[in-house]
């Protein structure tokens, strides 16, 4: 659950001219600061550049920052070499033969299971609360548009909302999604150092999503075919309601509410 109050002041760092326009009108949408200066805050700070935006730690420089990067990296290698329609998310939300559903990621977060599931045909609205979060995700879409080719495309297929997403799904006006994927803030998560730098990172910025059974229960009212929820492999059913079935991989596990079956329309 998002504190306003408790939330962190996060300067917004911008020192190339080139990006003088673009950072005043973030900082500005985003009620951050702005600096000039050479000399880094303490604490996180978001630094915009050429390159694109992305949230740091002054006091741990030696750990680099973290973008939202579809077009090369970790993202470009999943989505060749990742596995296709065989990936755990892609099971989960019921990617099957010619079936592509309709896929509402009500946690978007980096946007990286929005990403798998764009580049296999799914059209995926992601919604992001955290405004920083949701700062870092339209860039990277941006850059991804950008980019051309099988990444625009993918890219075309990913729309966002940043905005609260229980009272968004409490009040939907759009097509009704036929699957819901949430992956709530949890304190255990996967042990990769890439995963616990992004949540050292975050965790200040998003909380620990405590709101998250209210959020399963709008998915669960909103969404026409099924809710999957991603918890760690050997952590509690969410809000303690058992789902209709399970995948598990190594470290996570995906909790499936089915309502109806996704090839019968």
């Amino acid at each position: 659950m998002i504190n306003p109050d408790a939330q962190p002041v996060v300067p917004l760092v911008c020192t190339d001219p080139v990006c003088r326009a673009q950072a005043e009108a973030l900082a500005a949408r985003l009620q951050l600061p702005l600096l000039e200066a050479v000399s880094l805050p303490r604490g996180l700070y978001v630094h915009l550049t050429a390159e694109g935006l992305s949230v740091h730690d002054a006091e741990q420089p030696q750990q680099g920052g973290v973008m939202v990067d579809f077009v090369g990296g970790s993202q470009a290698h999943r989505r060749q070499f990742g596995g296709g329609a065989g990936q755990m998310v892609a099971r989960a939300v019921g990617c099957r033969g010619s079936v592509r559903p309709r896929v509402l990621d009500a946690t978007a977060g980096l946007g990286r299971d929005a990403f798998v599931l764009a580049s296999l045909g799914c059209e995926v609205t992601l919604i992001e609360r955290q405004p920083i979060i949701a700062a870092l995700l339209e860039n990277g879409l941006q850059r991804a548009r950008q980019a051309g080719g099988e990444v625009a495309d993918i890219a075309a297929r990913m729309t966002l909302i940043s905005a609260d997403a229980i009272a968004l799904l409490e009040d939907w006006q759009g097509d009704v999604p036929q699957v819901i994927h949430l992956d709530p803030m949890f304190p255990q998560r996967e042990k990769s150092a890439l995963v616990k730098k992004e949540m050292r990172l975050f965790k200040p910025l998003a909380g620990s999503d405590e709101d998250a059974p209210q959020l399963l229960a709008a998915a669960l009212q909103l969404a026409s075919h099924r809710v999957v929820v991603k918890r760690p492999r050997k952590a509690a059913a969410l809000a303690g309601r058992p789902p209709s079935s399970a995948l598990s991989g190594q470290s996570s596990r995906y909790d499936i509410y089915g309502i109806r079956a996704l090839d019968k329309g």
